[in-house]
């Protein structure tokens, strides 16, 4: 049975983010992601003025005058959420963790797809696939997804991005609009992103804390890696140590987001000091523009 404290946090985030999904990302995300596929409806006899590329070659040789295949816009898209649960999600500095955060992200998201008419599937991952939620349409069905992703104890403690695509390219066929939420603290996941992102549309959440970007300058700190366990003391007093740090997560930063580029991947970064409504509105608005 799941706990009363759950169920509260699941209905203080379904409030909190009605009101965004009301005032500003239903209709974004509706210019955004509706309509992206075609299907197959029925065939007419050719007209003047339409494209020689629908001519449907078999019915037209069968009948003896041209004829072409007609298509209409599919209305209904599959969400599915990819959610990274692993230790390092546990971490935050302001007053969020990232897995938090995480929850607020994809509550925001899956409300704006069922109030589209649209399904969502969830997986939640870590070093392995932790659990998987068919995708099914509904509020209850979301109010489900939010509380898998704030109930479920993970087994795995480290992120296994490649693991995670090769699932969903097995898991289905059909195309999807796939957001990846992870800190993407990750290596060799490159060839099966690629892979997954010629099936599905791939959109990438970055979750930063600004923590990992730059330290204060306030002595010595003993760390804790959530997904080793080692511990390592850092001197954050040492600027050339400080800058070395910044430098290394910059290069890390700017690797990801050309490999980004690289497969015309959208991307979006969010901070845990910073609301995630403004980038997430940059996205919406950018891609609208450039899908139209």
């Amino acid at each position: 049975m799941i706990p009363k404290e759950i169920l509260k946090k699941v209905k203080r985030i379904e409030i909190q983010t009605r009101g965004i999904v009301n005032d500003v990302f239903s209709g974004q995300y509706h210019s955004v992601f509706k309509g992206r596929g075609m299907d197959f409806s029925e065939v007419r006899e050719y007209q003047y003025g339409d494209d020689i590329r629908t001519i449907d070659w078999n019915v037209s040789a069968r009948v003896g005058h041209p004829y072409v295949k007609v298509f209409e816009e599919e209305r209904e898209l599959t969400v599915m959420l990819l959610v990274d649960v692993s230790s390092s999600a546990n971490f935050g500095t302001f007053e969020q963790m990232k897995g938090e955060l995480a929850v607020e992200l994809c509550a925001v998201l899956a409300f704006s797809a069922i109030k589209n008419n649209d399904k969502v599937g969830l997986i939640i991952f870590t070093d392995r696939i932790e659990k998987y939620v068919p995708p099914k349409k509904g509020k209850s069905h979301v109010l489900r997804v939010l509380r898998e992703l704030l109930y479920f104890r993970p087994r795995g403690i480290e992120t296994d991005i490649k693991g995670v695509l090769e699932y969903l390219n097995r898991l289905t066929r059909k195309r999807a609009a796939v957001f990846l939420v992870s800190d993407f603290i990750s290596e060799g996941y490159e060839k099966a992103l690629r892979i997954a992102n010629k099936k599905h549309d791939i959109v990438a959440i970055t979750i930063i804390d600004p923590r990992e970007i730059a330290m204060p300058g306030i002595g010595l700190i003993e760390f804790e890696d959530a997904e080793t366990g080692e511990t390592v003391v850092i001197d954050t007093s040492d600027v050339s140590l400080m800058n070395m740090f910044a430098s290394q997560t910059e290069q890390e930063r700017l690797k990801r987001e050309k490999l980004f580029k690289s497969m015309n991947i959208d991307f979006i970064d969010i901070y845990t000091n910073r609301s995630y409504v403004e980038p997430l509105v940059k996205f919406f608005r950018i891609r609208a523009k450039r899908l139209h």
